[in-house]
């Protein structure tokens, strides 16, 4: 019998789960998939570990699942095809661990009474991460969970960098920089040593580029700085997301526009970005296949926003060793990664266009001063690593 890990990775509208075998020391990947539009069109799909799919459903236009319904769902489907497996635990991303929980935990239910305070800090994300925690409880209560956190990786920064500079009595409440995609982060960290030792070594900036986006300053695999702050929406521009914005703005919109706090919280979390920008789209590779003049003016805008946090977190780290790009965009867009090293061309940074286009590991040309990578990363084996590292403590 084999033990194994499960993970799930929930969010406003859908649920991933990847299921890791212990082999060892290692975590081989087992069943994975998702399912996607709970509340308009739910779509279930999931392959083996060879990639090959292993099953599908859908539900038909209009239909409304429940993260309850969903999470049932798979759960069934795996237990239909689990073999020998047993499941010995599950891990789970939560966006916000606060200023209390610098680590990945056990998720009691005390524990998770303690996350779900911090709903105001993350509130398009905690409530969704936290959900499923207590949907599994339900349905299994002595399988033991795991939390594990966003934040957590971004704790080894300064004081400094996690200060606003407002008066204590406002600051002393949580009010700080966070800083967010730590899992992320945190797995590329881990994977540099395979790829190059100067950039595990040294000062690396990593460009997390997805519908969420945010870069990270790493010295020696340590966070230093991190362009996302107090919440997610801060930072570089990203999919539906303003990214930095004066607090001004605010004030504007409140008391000339009138408008109210949630008509604010829609606009900057969900109808700003590149969606917001563009009036097109905020998928990237819509925007690219887009001649619309706004569709080229938001990537202008997005790619000029990476290259202004690339000085500033190169400021952080006081010189530049390393330049990796991951998450769906860094992955996979060429011509982001060209308009981005562009910017920081002043850094010394040089890409081997062939590389570049062909997206292998080491896209920058031999004479870059500044290394520069294609990293895919992947969040879901850091919690299943964190995971397995809590279960096996107890």
């Amino acid at each position: 019998m084999t033990d194994v890990i499960l993970v799930l990775n929930a969010g406003s509208s859908s649920i991933k789960f990847r299921s890791y075998a212990i082999e060892g020391d290692e975590l081989g990947l087992g069943l994975h998939g998702q399912i996607e539009g709970l509340f308009t069109s739910p779509r279930f799909i999931a392959y083996d570990r060879n990639g090959d799919q292993a099953g599908e459903k859908r539900w038909g236009d209009g239909t409304a699942l429940s993260h309850e319904d969903g999470i049932q769902y798979i759960s069934q489907f795996l237990t239909t095809h689990r073999g020998d497996n047993h499941l010995v635990a599950v891990g789970h991303r939560v966006v916000h661990g606060g200023e209390k929980f610098t680590k990945a935990v056990l998720a009691t239910p005390e524990v998770v009474d303690e996350l779900d305070k911090l709903t105001p800090l993350a509130p398009l994300h905690q409530p969704h991460n936290l959900k499923p925690i207590r949907i599994v409880a339900a349905m299994h209560p002595d399988l033991p969970q795991v939390a594990c956190f966003d934040t957590a990786f971004h704790r080894s920064q300064a004081e400094l960098a996690q200060a606003f500079a407002l008066p204590e009595s406002i600051t002393s409440r949580g009010v700080r920089r966070y800083g967010f995609h730590g899992l992320s982060y945190e797995y590329i960290a881990q994977a540099l040593p395979n790829f190059s030792k100067r950039a595990a070594q040294g000062r690396t900036i990593v460009a997390h580029l997805g519908n969420g986006a945010s870069m990270c300053a790493i010295d020696a695999g340590r966070s230093v700085a991190s362009t996302m702050g107090f919440t997610a929406v801060d930072g570089l521009m990203m999919g539906t997301r303003c990214g930095s914005l004066d607090p001004g703005v605010m004030l504007y919109l409140l008391e000339e526009l009138h408008m109210s706090t949630q008509a604010i919280e829609d606009l900057i979390y969900k109808e700003s970005g590149l969606l917001g920008v563009s009036g097109v789209s905020g998928d990237m590779r819509k925007l690219l296949a887009s001649d619309a003049p706004r569709a080229r003016f938001a990537i202008d805008l997005y790619t000029y926003r990476i290259g202004r946090e690339i000085g500033s977190l190169a400021a952080a780290l006081q010189g530049l060793d390393a330049l990796v790009f991951t998450a769906g965009i860094g992955e996979n867009s060429a011509e982001i990664r060209r308009r981005a090293a562009a910017q920081a061309a002043w850094l010394g940074i040089e890409l081997d266009a062939a590389a570049n286009d062909a997206s292998v590991p080491c896209i920058s040309a031999p004479s870059s001063k500044v290394e520069v990578w294609a990293i895919p990363t992947d969040e879901e084996r850091m919690i299943a690593r964190h995971t397995r590292a809590v279960v096996d403590a107890l």
